[in-house]
């Protein structure tokens, strides 16, 4: 490097290493990254590359272009797919089809809910819902299905399959069985229609499941207007405020927000209909039966629910224990109500083992958080995280940090774009999406490298101060890195088995849902662990290591009304499974009454519709009990794999392979078995479930009542 431009680099540099300087000096370069303030762009004339290096899409009316570009394409490998002789080349071809689609249809349903241009979402919804009407017709075109039939119907050509090739096909030919290809012209319009329709409702109740509610300012306490936004003669509420300590205040908050919406009512109500309708029309006893073929629980009435009987004499007494703290806190006020539930949880928590975020926030910078991670990687599975400057134009916002994810011996394993800074026109939620999938090209020889962004809404850092975490904003990166480093650690040779986080993309049946979320839940066993910790957590001023005490009391503190948290997520999922059985007559605010009343414990309020705001009643519809099934998988990995050494490389590199690496491409619960090598039993999954729950909560009860 020439004297010229080492100077440039060090004038470009220096509010990295002045800022680092300032306080701790051994940050490993991802962590100094992070817990740096971005650097301005000094090549301000530099030519913009496209969001995610993608040239059309420099400016919003790029997506039209890239929309024109696939579906061009699309046309062409249909007419590949309809006239080549059945065998590898057939599946081939419909996996270049479903990548090609993907690769415009992923980015745009980030890019609509994630840049703050409104021309750029405006534009990526359009491409949405255009892509998403030729894929429905796409999986009703009789032509397209009937050349994957004939190669399935020859047992000497499927005999010549490689186990992948043949599992792709199967995929490719259950996508079209359950969107009605079987049916005649009519019926077969039918679905479609039904589709089409679905994909407006699912995003009409999406975007309504986020809108904020209001009320006359009137209506409200003068003094609590300060907790709420201002709208003119109006307070807003957008959310529970389920973490204030005024009882008043988290009452409004839930009245107000939950309050129900007549359009959204109606939406939600035409919705369940319509899947039902698409159901029964493709041949399913109901929606759930559709959506649950393909998981680990195959059939609704998933046995987990089951553990309800087991759990409700320890939920009763987690609530009794809230009852208690309400009337010390609120004596004239003491009747536990559902707003009271996530705050007094809380509140006994810190009470009993002291666990105030702020005591451990300092320990808990960002960029120790993102250098824990590097580590854990680096020693699990040989991967390092290295942070890179995006180029003009790639990325929506200037505060997106760019992770290359390289192995030590494999090379370059794809991209990680961390949008994890709160903005006011971003989303209040920690997601992945997955940006582009991996898969063997064929046309070029390469594999294409994997693409995905990690979500989060933390707060910026201060001049005097980096980002700094809570324990629970800690988890939640974790959780989310774990989505990321399955996408990163997956190698499979079609696209169409790539995805683990999705099991529905444009052209069909990726990863079941129920397996989806096991590697993100097991992080968050490392992110509470003293040994994974004791690496990274140490003060942002001062170097010190967060105490061993301080990690012990807040693992301990996370059993505390452990019940009544299972109790909550049971009755959610039951609530899902009921609205995607058979029609049950009468509205889904009746269903949610009779269902909170029967598996939750606390009373319905009237005159408030929490379905409403079941947003995962979109993605998750009919599989929702997706999260007690991977929270059991990932507890007995957990126990069986890494309990008594968690950088273990050879359990690392086993979890890869039995587990990671496969995308959709194995049944989840042959996955699970070669990683606990035995098949799990339903009385496995309920025991690991409730195991998580204080081991010595009898006495803890007793000692408490004393």
């Amino acid at each position: 490097m020439s004297a010229c431009k080492r100077l440039l680099y060090f004038v470009k540099h220096r509010n990295l290493w002045t800022h680092v300087r300032r306080n701790v000096t051994t940050w490993s370069p991802v962590g100094a990254a992070f817990n740096a303030k971005p650097l301005r762009r000094l090549d301000l004339f530099e030519k913009s590359v496209g969001l995610f290096g993608v040239p059309e899409l420099s400016c919003p009316a790029g997506f039209q272009v890239a929309t024109k570009k696939a579906l061009t394409n699309t046309e062409v490998l249909v007419e590949k797919a309809c006239s080549c002789p059945p065998g590898v080349e057939t599946v081939e071809a419909f996996d270049q089809l479903s990548d090609g689609l993907c690769r415009v249809a992923d980015l745009a349903d980030f890019v609509k809910v994630a840049h703050p241009d409104p021309a750029f979402r405006e534009a990526a919804e359009k491409t949405c819902i255009e892509i998403g009407t030729v894929v429905e017709k796409l999986n009703t075109n009789v032509e397209l299905c009937k050349s994957l039939k004939n190669l399935l119907d020859d047992p000497e050509v499927v005999a010549q399959l490689d186990p992948d090739t043949r599992r792709v096909a199967e995929l490719f030919m259950f996508d079209f069985e359950i969107s009605g290809i079987h049916l005649d012209d009519k019926l077969r319009k039918e679905a479609v229609a039904l589709h089409v329709r679905l994909l407006d409702l699912n995003n009409e109740f999406l975007v309504g499941s986020h809108m904020p509610n209001r009320i006359a300012r009137s209506a409200i306490p003068e003094h609590l207007h300060v907790h709420f936004a201002k709208e003119g003669s109006f307070i807003q509420v957008g959310g529970l405020h389920a973490d204030s300590p005024d009882d008043l205040v988290r009452e409004i908050a839930y009245r107000i927000y939950l309050y129900p919406n007549a359009d959204l009512m109606v939406c939600l109500e035409e919705l369940l209909k319509c899947r039902h309708k698409l159901a029964k029309l493709v041949g399913y006893e109901s929606y759930g039966h559709r959506a649950l073929k393909g998981t680990m629980a195959k059939t609704p009435a998933c046995d987990l629910f089951s553990m309800f009987f087991f759990l409700s004499h320890r939920t009763a007494k987690d609530f009794k224990m809230m009852r208690d703290m309400k009337k010390k806190l609120n004596p004239r006020n003491s009747e536990l109500m559902p707003w009271d539930h996530p705050f007094l949880s809380g509140v006994l928590r810190a009470e009993r083992y002291n666990i105030e975020p702020s005591l451990y926030s300092p320990y808990l910078s960002l960029g120790a958080c993102m250098e824990g991670l590097n580590n854990l990687f680096s020693q699990l599975y040989g991967v390092s995280l290295m942070s890179e400057h995006p180029s003009a134009g790639e990325v929506w916002s200037e505060d997106v940090r760019k992770l290359a994810v390289v192995h030590e011996t494999e090379g370059l394993l794809g991209y990680i774009y961390c949008d994890f800074f709160h903005r006011s026109d971003k989303p209040h939620q920690d997601c992945h999406f997955t940006i582009r999938g991996g898969r063997w090209c064929w046309e070029t020889g390469q594999y294409q490298l994997p693409v995905v962004v990690l979500m989060l809404s933390l707060p910026h850092p201060t001049k005097s101060a980096p980002t700094l975490l809570t324990p629970g904003m800690m988890e939640n990166l974790f959780h989310e890195m774990g989505h990321a480093m399955h996408s990163m650690l997956g190698r499979t040779r079609y696209q169409h088995l790539f995805f683990p986080l999705s099991d529905v993309s444009p052209l069909g049946t990726r990863c079941a849902t129920d397996f989806a979320e096991v590697p993100s839940i097991l992080m968050e066993y490392f992110a509470t662990d003293y040994r994974v910790i004791s690496q990274f957590a140490r003060h942002y001023e001062t170097g010190q290591p967060l105490p061993e005490s301080m990690v012990a009391r807040l693992c301990e503190s996370k059993k505390v009304c452990g019940a009544a948290d299972t109790q909550l997520q049971i009755f959610y999922a039951v609530l899902d499974q009921i609205y995607h059985s058979k029609p049950q007559n009468r509205s889904t605010t009746e269903i949610l009454k009779e269902m909170q009343l029967k598996f939750y414990g606390l009373p319905y309020t009237p005159n408030t519709a929490w379905q409403l705001r079941f947003s995962h009643l979109i993605g998750y519809g009919a599989k929702y009990y997706s999260y007690l099934m991977s929270r059991a998988v990932a507890s007995m990995v957990w126990r069986q794999c890494f309990i008594q050494d968690p950088l273990n490389r050879d359990m690392g590199e086993r979890y890869r392979r039995e587990m990671l690496a496969h995308g959709g491409a194995k049944e989840p619960m042959l996955m699970v078995e070669g990683m606990l090598q035995r098949r799990p039993t339903i009385e496995d999954f309920v025991d690991a479930l409730v195991s998580e729950l204080n081991p010595n909560f009898e006495t803890f009860i007793m000692d408490s009542e004393s």
